[in-house]
């Protein structure tokens, strides 16, 4: 299974989206990593075939899905960033109204199977108005995979859950890139560290970076550093440096710092998936 992506651009009147977006997935799981903004759901849309590139190709196993788009129509499963779900409905009326639409063959197994899969099997008969948002999330996730797709594409699928929910959605996702790619868009570091074996990174609409976890943590080392402060000092550090996280400790704050530059009494340490990121994006931390 192959996603290329060549020479992708988007604009919107003078707006630039994307510019000269060029990727290759294959199986496993991919994290699309970027800011808010960066031009990550807009990509995933065009990969989906919900909307058109203003130039360049996307290709499914070798065929444009611009000229062809059943070709990736009939492979994907997407869970977009806002889904929205019939409040009352059960679980197994919901998947099974989904299936209908779609034309799933043996819809009763594959939904019984997709429920034990996320977790949900004995919430089945719960009307999904009384879901919390991390089990709205596992029915989406089980929706998307009603055709068995070798595409899953996740836009922003963390966000607004609780730790707990948050790790049982990241093992799902793993366990899925296993027979498929899986596209997981998300500005959650932690998400992709914890189950991509492979990253992109967009910021301002293009790629800045698309290599193994590894690769981009190794670029930082060097480049990461600690200190304790005082609370009277941690302002000024702040404006001085780019802060990744402040911890409490006996002696004040310890401030965990990116730059190319050792900062004054700083002590060097091993970098994190996070670390690399923000020394990726110039050092500024974004919102």
């Amino acid at each position: 299974m192959k996603l290329d992506i060549e020479g992708v651009e988007k604009r919107y009147g003078d707006a630039r989206a994307l510019s000269d977006v060029t990727l290759r997935f294959t199986d496993g799981v991919v994290g699309l990593l970027g800011p808010n903004g960066a031009g990550k759901s807009t990509l995933l849309r065009i990969v989906t075939a919900l909307t058109e590139p203003t130039d360049g190709t996307v290709r499914w196993n070798g065929t444009d899905i611009v000229e062809t788009p059943r070709a990736i129509r009939e492979a994907v499963g997407y869970l977009p960033q806002k889904f929205g779900v019939y409040p009352n409905l059960t679980a197994e009326e919901f998947l099974s109204y989904l299936a209908g639409i779609r034309g799933v063959r043996n819809p009763d197994d594959r939904i019984e199977d997709l429920l034990d899969l996320v977790n949900l099997s004995s919430d089945r008969n719960r009307r999904l108005g009384t879901f919390s948002g991390g089990m709205r999330q596992r029915v989406g996730i089980a929706q998307a995979l009603l055709s068995d797709p070798s595409l899953l594409v996740v836009d922003e699928p963390t966000v607004g859950l609780d730790p707990e929910e948050r790790i049982r959605f990241r093992n799902i996702l793993a366990e899925l890139g296993e027979e498929r790619i899986v596209v997981l868009s998300t500005h959650i570091v932690p998400d992709v560290e914890a189950t991509a074996s492979d990253i992109a990174v967009l910021d301002g609409g293009r790629v800045v970076a698309h290599e193994p976890p590894s690769d981009l943590i190794d670029r930082s080392h060097g480049s990461v550093w600690e200190r304790v402060v005082s609370d009277a000092a941690l302002d000024d550090v702040r404006a001085a440096h780019t802060v990744c996280r402040t911890t409490r400790c006996r002696d004040g704050v310890r401030v965990r710092i990116v730059s190319d530059d050792r900062p004054a009494d700083a002590d060097p340490v091993e970098p994190t998936l996070e670390d690399a990121y923000l020394h990726l994006l110039d050092g500024r931390p974004r919102q």
